[in-house]
Order: structure tokens, then C-alpha cells, then sequence
């Protein structure tokens, strides 16, 4: 085995291109949406719409009806897991994934201890988990107020935070669902796509006892450098919102390529991944508020270079972002029809059509309202706010 110190350096070019490449946006792909959805590992919903945005950037042919109908049938779920946000999963990663994440969910918990004085939380994980399969599926509202029967003296956030993060609850159809809308209402993830599913996962999860749970981690950290990589420790335990990946990561080193970013820090890889050539045309891209490819490293500047750092969000909201070259270059936001894109610097007359043409793509696909007929999409060059 080669001395760390001699593993290539890997430039940041080459790494956008390899990221790009994972990420399915250097090229529409003609993979199933199902199919695209595992392949990422989730995608990032903390609001409904992005998860078809980000389908819509990376899948030839997508249309919002393919993912509203895996939704439908529960082949696709909502809920919490990666950084306890919501993301929208295959119903198998759903349940092999949360186990993964679930220590850190736990810990999350003691967060809001001040509040939870006095409250068994294994009884609080039975009753919330009675309550909610017994009858349709409850608000969360609904569930701290049941909970609150239990614990009067409790706090009912630290309550309802608790019952979150102690049970896997997916947010239930129509929620989540194109074009329609819905309270978001909660079940077990259990409950909702069937015991005999669950049971096949939980196996899957954490079969034959330590050695087995390790093998389902090292599992993850591979599907996460397909996905994502090369990649660093860090950048895979930010991802997760997890700690301690290490060892998965030096169990599995004779396996995987290294090498050194700029900086001196180790990049592992998968050896047959695509690592394409750093001067590969990357299209322009829109992509959603919260997309995967900008929250799922530690160092971003593979995708957010120095002088980009930080435009992309104002306080806690997240913009919508354009991609050209490869790196964040803008934000975008879509209103009647109309396509508005603010740039963080001027571009050429060809990347300005480029953008234009990946903008009327996007109205033609994704344009809501049926009373405005095609020849009215339009893309413009200007501020966002105004």
C-alpha cells in the first residue's frame, strides 16, 4: 500500500467534474426516476417542490407525474433522516438508511432534556408509536397534545421533538405530492409501507450481529462515494450528520482509490467511478433550494468557489442557484411563466443562451399554470428581489 503522503493531488476542476458526473448533471441520464432517487441517496425536501426540481436537472424526459405517483404507491416516502431534515427516499433506503442516522437523532434528544424532565422516553417512543398506527395518520400537533395526556408537566416542543426523532414518521400522501397539497400528517415508516417490507429491511440493515451492522455502514460509505465522491471523512459525516466514520472508511481503504485534494487532505473514491477530464463541458443547470450537491461536503469549493460562498442563502432560507461551468453562478426563481436569473458576474453571449435554453427546458416541464401557453415562457437577466 502506497504512503499516504504520495497519493495524487486531485485539482478542484477535477473534482466538480467527478461530483458533476456522480450527480448525474453533466448529462441528462435515461435511468427510472426510482432508480435516479437511489442512486443519489434521497434527495433534500424540506419543502415540497425541490425534490422534482432536482429531478428535473438530472433525469432526460423527467415530468413531475413519475415521482407524485411513487409517492403514491409508497415506493417513495418522506421523512426525516441525513442532518435530521427531510428527504425523500426509496421506501428501502428509508428503512436501511434511519438505523444508519439514528444515533444521532438519539442524541438529539438530549438537546431538550431541560424539557423532558421525568419522561421515560422509551415509554414516550411506545405511546407515540401506538397513537399513530391506531388511526390515521396525526398532525403533529395531534401527537403532542396525546403525549401531553402522559406528561402534563413537560414541555410539548421538547415533547413533539422527542417523538421525532425517537420514531422513524413519514409525512404521508397527499403531502409532498405535485400539484396538490396537504397538513403534513405522520405514521410510521413501519406502518405505512408494510410490516413484511419493514421486516426484509431491518435484516438488510443490521444482519448476523456487529460484524454484520458493519458491513450494511461500509455499504453506505460506498453508495455515498458513488454518489458524491471522491470524498473525505468529513465530507461523508456531513452528509449523514454523523461522527465517528473512520473506521468504516480505513476498513474499506484497500478497496478504494485516494487521493489528495489542494489542501492535503485524503479523498477516497471508488476505482471504477467517472472521473472525467476537467475541461468536460458542464452545462448550465437550475437546480432547487437545498439541493444535495451544495450541503454534502465540508469543503464545498468543489462546487461553491470563494467568491460565491455564502450568496446562495440569506439568515436560514435557501435561494434556488444556477450552476454554469460547473460551480454555483446565480440565483433563479420562476413566477407566471416567467424565469428570472440573477448572475453573480457577467457571461458571454453564448453561456447567456445556454442558460436561456436550459431555462425554457425547465418552464416547458415544470410551468405549473395551464393557462400560460408556451410561446409566453420566457427567461430574463436581472434581480430576483425585484
Amino acid at each position: 500500500m502506497a504512503s499516504r503522503t504520495t497519493h495524487p493531488v486531485i485539482g478542484t476542476r477535477s473534482l466538480n467534474r467527478a461530483t458533476l458526473a456522480r450527480q448525474l448533471l453533466l448529462g441528462r441520464a435515461g435511468m427510472s426516476v426510482r432508480d435516479a432517487v437511489g442512486h443519489l441517496l434521497g434527495l433534500q425536501a424540506q419543502n415540497v417542490k425541490p425534490p422534482y426540481y432536482q429531478l428535473h436537472a438530472r433525469l432526460a424526459g423527467f415530468r413531475p407525474a413519475e415521482l407524485a405517483g411513487l409517492m403514491e404507491s409508497r415506493e417513495v416516502v418522506r421523512m426525516v433522516t441525513m442532518r435530521s431534515t427531510i428527504h425523500t427516499h426509496t421506501a428501502h433506503d428509508a428503512l436501511t438508511l434511519r438505523p444508519l442516522v439514528q444515533p444521532a437523532r438519539d442524541r438529539e434528544v438530549g438537546h431538550f432534556r431541560k424539557g423532558l424532565v421525568g419522561v421515560d422516553l422509551e415509554r414516550l417512543t411506545a405511546r407515540a408509536r401506538a397513537f399513530v398506527e391506531a388511526g390515521p395518520p396525526r398532525t403533529m400537533g395531534e401527537i403532542r397534545e396525546e403525549l401531553l395526556t402522559q406528561w402534563p408537566g413537560a414541555d410539548p416542543q421538547s415533547l413533539a421533538v422527542a417523538a421525532r426523532c425517537r420514531l422513524p414518521l413519514v409525512q404521508v400522501t397527499p403531502r409532498g405530492v405535485w400539484g396538490r397539497s396537504g397538513q403534513v400528517r405522520l405514521t410510521t415508516l413501519e406502518n405505512w409501507v408494510g410490516s413484511g417490507r419493514a421486516a426484509d429491511a431491518a435484516a438488510e440493515a443490521a444482519p448476523d450481529g456487529p460484524a454484520g451492522a458493519a458491513a450494511a455502514v461500509d455499504d453506505v460509505v460506498l453508495r455515498y462515494l458513488g454518489a458524491f465522491g471522491p470524498a473525505s471523512v468529513k465530507d461523508m459525516q456531513t452528509w449523514a450528520g454523523l461522527t465517528r466514520l473512520r473506521e468504516a472508511f480505513e476498513r474499506l481503504r484497500p478497496r478504494l482509490v485516494v487521493f489528495r485534494d489542494e489542501n492535503g487532505v485524503e479523498l477516497f473514491d471508488l476505482p471504477d467511478a467517472p472521473r472525467p477530464d476537467p475541461d468536460v463541458p458542464a452545462p448550465p443547470r437550475f437546480l432547487p433550494e437545498f439541493d444535495n450537491l451544495l450541503l454534502s461536503h465540508a469543503d464545498r469549493t468543489r462546487v461553491i468557489t470563494p467568491e460565491a460562498k455564502g450568496r446562495n442563502w440569506a439568515g436560514n432560507q435557501a435561494y434556488r442557484t444556477l450552476l454554469l461551468d460547473g460551480f454555483l453562478a446565480g440565483l433563479w426563481k420562476a413566477d407566471a411563466g416567467v424565469l428570472t436569473v440573477e448572475l453573480f458576474a457577467p457571461a458571454s453571449k453564448a453561456a447567456k443562451e445556454e442558460i436561456v435554453a436550459e431555462g425554457e427546458l425547465l418552464l416547458a416541464a415544470m410551468e405549473e399554470d395551464p393557462q400560460t401557453p408556451s410561446g409566453r415562457w420566457s427567461v430574463r437577466f436581472g434581480s430576483i428581489h425585484g
